[in-house]
């Protein structure tokens, strides 16, 4: 194969943008001060939603992405 990233079975072509994605989130809610039960109850979400979400087990989507946006106050593209 000519593809010369390396990776694990199982990864999709943009899990690594994924995954740093996911690091941008947690870093702009820790910036923000919040904790993740804070976000959760401004979300009207368990906790458990924001932790899955920060590590990758629930895959966002765009509108959720755009709902911690707002709520960091961080544009769209910070994450993206």
């Amino acid at each position: 194969m000519s593809n010369t990233i390396n990776r694990r079975k199982g990864e999709g072509v943009y899990e690594y943008e994924y995954q740093q994605m996911l690091k941008r989130l947690k870093h702009a809610r820790v910036a923000a001060g919040f904790t993740q039960a804070d976000v959760a109850k401004h979300l009207k979400k368990p906790q458990s939603y924001m932790s899955k979400c920060e590590s990758g087990e629930r895959r966002l989507d765009p509108i959720e992405i755009k709902h911690f946006a707002r709520l960091y106050k961080k544009s769209l593209e910070y994450f993206i």
